[in-house]
């Protein structure tokens, strides 16, 4: 009986009939039911934390509306508007939120990136100088509000305390209480519990420029000036634009620093839009004056995130890409 000899496959031979339309449409179908399956819950979610609130504090801005007994029905149109566009209290928010925004851009963040570009060098305990500079930062906003009104007390406080230790009895102030210190005290307050949230987003930023550009660059000649002026402060660019708008949005929203601290006193002279939109809210129950304020507060957040999305991040992301690009 002779053996058959195995049938070798022929490498020329035709591949079989791929799927037909209808099963690429169905396998198509079952990939977007198993996407949707999944973002579904994230976007009811989304809907009712996000939308719905924003939605609700739209329409009830339209009334005026003391927040009980169902939902409002003296409808006043823009007239919640009107009065908060006319208001002298909200004009003070915004001259406010505005002297925070500079100073923070001005003071607290070129501080926080100093010392980051300390704390990058290599020194002895560098690690628990990071640990203790980060600390405050970790620190809730009451405990932080409620720790400084202690130390800016009048008569018994640190800060005074210390100034007639050392002889400076007519420095002394009611820090809180005055309304030519509270603000320059409300924001030494707002830097000593951020900026080391801002030292930490530097700190990793300039660890991502590579070392070999500066050693280049003082190969070249630069001094170390040249070195920050023209290598590490274009690279940290955007990280440096990120903690610009993290602290205008931070300001816009600021409430409970300033709340535990001074309740916007005195005089309205530390008083911010969200405390403002609390005090109507709550405290005089003018909900609907309180939802307008609170539209007002979104759209600035709104405006301001779409501008730096399209004219800031757009350029950044497309620069990384670019950079990247270059490289392969």
């Amino acid at each position: 009986m002779t053996e058959r000899p195995e049938k070798r496959p022929r490498t020329g031979a035709r591949p079989g009939p791929g799927p037909g339309p209808a099963t690429v449409r169905r396998r198509r179908l079952r990939g977007l039911a198993t996407v949707a399956l999944f973002i579904l819950p994230a976007l009811v979610l989304y809907g009712l934390l996000v939308l719905a609130p924003i939605a609700i504090a739209a329409y009830t801005s339209m009334f005026r509306w003391n927040g009980l007994g169902g939902w409002p029905e003296d409808f006043v149109g823009l007239d919640n508007f009107t009065r908060l566009f006319d208001s002298d209290v909200f004009h003070g928010d915004l001259r406010n939120g505005l002297i925070i925004i500079v100073l923070s851009l001005l003071v607290q963040l070129p501080f926080a990136l100093g010392l980051a570009l300390l704390l990058n060098r290599r020194m002895r305990g560098r690690a628990v100088y990071r640990l203790l500079f980060f600390a405050p930062y970790v620190l809730s906003e009451v405990i932080t509000g409620v720790l400084f009104s202690l130390i800016l007390s009048p008569e018994s406080g640190l800060a005074n305390q210390l100034l007639r230790a050392v002889g400076l009895e007519e420095l002394e102030r009611a820090w809180l209480a005055d309304p030519s210190t509270v603000l320059p005290a409300l924001f030494a307050v707002m830097t000593w519990k951020y900026f080391g949230f801002y030292m930490i987003l530097f700190l990793a930023g300039r660890q991502g420029i590579p070392a070999e550009l500066g050693e280049a660059a003082a190969i070249d000649g630069a001094t170390a000036w040249e070195q920050f002026r023209h290598v590490t402060l274009p690279l940290l660019g955007p990280t440096i634009r990120i903690a610009a708008f993290l602290s205008i949005i931070g300001t816009v929203q600021l409430f409970d620093l300033v709340w535990v601290l001074t309740g916007g006193g005195p005089d309205h002279a530390s008083e911010t839009l969200a405390v403002t939109m609390f005090q109507f809210g709550f405290k005089r129950t003018q909900v609907g004056y309180a939802s307008a304020i609170s539209v007002v507060m979104f759209l600035l957040s709104m405006i301001f995130a779409l501008a730096y999305l399209r004219f800031v991040m757009r350029r950044d992301t497309q620069g990384a890409v670019t950079t990247m690009g270059d490289h392969r």
